[in-house]
């Protein structure tokens, strides 16, 4: 596809001006890469073209755009070719253009392949992890990166033009900070988030599934320093659960019920008594992603009596698998319809792009609303991304714990 600035481009470089490169790059040094430009036959649509710029000392084979949800679609399809980026003949110009609606927001990378085509293209995990392993972020994007954890390179981060604002992410210089313990609870890490000046006790409580990416990746503190400094939540002490590595997360976040249990009976007691939680489940939060956002909406069926609030981001609700030797998927939403509506409220939302997602958590808002149950629901432009989670998890935070509730 050539938009406007690339036929330009192509153009200048086609009449044999020596300088078409340079000034290519010069714009996008000023205005900042993504290039951006309307689309022509839709509204609701942009043209957006990624682009990426040649090292002549280590010249690229194949340059592959990493685009959150849309390159990962292509990968579990077993075809990653529609994400190769094309050189501009005579540049060093490496770029692609994808028709993206105009709301969304994702995180990308780009993986610089310098061997042969196929090993670029392959889709097998390890194949896969090696390039993750090895994606850079955009240089030519003025946003600030997305941090990565297991050690990679950050992301950037592309949000279109009606983006949903994301107001309270970043950290702000001037206002007050609250204190972060890290400590041991019956042999589980766990990173506590006080309220800045302390304020009246008990505090609210969030329990924040996936803890050390919260804490030590993506520094939600700030997100919540920012709240609180605004007003928009009552004084919040945030309990950020670790995980304790990927076998364990499989086993405690597809509805354990000695894991919730755990939360339940030994870590929120343990805040009560050492950080001054509330014990009332009406002013408690449970909020997780993916299988966390499963295991959130799990807490709050099994434990009514200290999961008052659910706040689930792209809940994987159509666990289990059927060759599990179980009784079918979208197990914890045949639980839902069958029982009668417990004193508990939902916040739910998922990515229009989330394939695999998308149809299993509309299930599920039909039955909490068909059962009578306070729930927000919201579907957004992205796919299963914290680019987007981190503004959704703020918003669901002032929705649930708002001084009102």
């Amino acid at each position: 596809m050539h938009t406007p600035i690339l036929h330009a481009l192509t153009e200048a470089v086609a009449a044999g001006r020596p300088d078409a490169g340079a000034e290519f790059w010069a714009r996008v040094e000023s205005v900042g890469a993504p290039l951006v430009e309307p689309d022509p036959a839709d509204p609701g649509q942009c043209l957006v073209t990624f682009v990426w710029r040649d090292d002549p000392a280590a010249p690229a084979a194949d340059v592959l755009t990493l685009l959150h949800t849309f390159t990962d679609r292509d990968r579990h399809a077993g075809d990653l070719t529609p994400h190769l980026m094309r050189r501009v003949p005579g540049t060093d110009v490496w770029a692609i253009t994808h028709r993206l609606p105009v709301e969304l927001r994702a995180s990308y990378q780009f993986f610089v392949g310098t061997g042969p085509r196929e090993q670029t293209l392959r889709t097998d995990r390890v194949g896969w992890l090696g390039v993750l392993d090895a994606a850079v972020p955009d240089p030519y994007n003025h946003a600030p990166t997305l941090a990565a954890r297991d050690g990679r390179n950050p992301a950037s981060v592309l949000a279109l033009p009606a983006a949903p604002a994301q107001p309270w992410v970043r950290r702000r210089p001037g206002i007050p900070r609250g204190a972060r313990v890290d400590t041991t609870v019956d042999g589980r890490r766990v990173s506590v988030l006080l309220p800045p000046g302390g304020g009246q006790q008990p505090y609210r409580v969030a329990v924040l599934l996936d803890g050390e990416v919260w804490g030590s990746v993506l520094a939600v503190g700030d997100t919540l320093d920012n709240l609180h400094a605004e007003g928009r939540i009552p004084p919040t002490v945030a309990l950020l659960v670790d995980t304790m590595g990927r076998d364990r997360r499989m086993a405690d976040l597809t509805c354990s019920e000695p894991f919730v249990d755990w939360l339940a009976d030994v870590l929120l007691p343990w805040a009560g008594g050492r950080h001054g939680a509330s014990g009332d489940p009406a002013h408690t939060v449970i909020a997780g992603q993916s299988a966390g956002g499963l295991t959130a909406a799990f807490a709050a069926l099994h434990r009514p009596d200290r999961f008052g609030n659910v706040l689930s981001q792209s809940g994987s609700f159509w666990w289990p698998d059927p060759d599990e030797g179980n009784d079918g998927p979208e197990w914890l939403t045949r639980r839902f319809a069958a029982v009668d509506a417990l004193p508990i409220r939902l916040h739910l939302e998922v990515g229009l792009l989330e394939w695999m997602l998308v149809a299993e958590n509309r299930r599920l808002r039909d039955v909490l609303l068909a059962r009578g149950y306070p729930l927000t629901y919201t579907e957004f432009a992205g796919g299963h991304d914290y680019a987007c989670w981190r503004g959704g998890l703020a918003g669901g935070l002032v929705e649930l714990l708002s001084a009102g509730h």
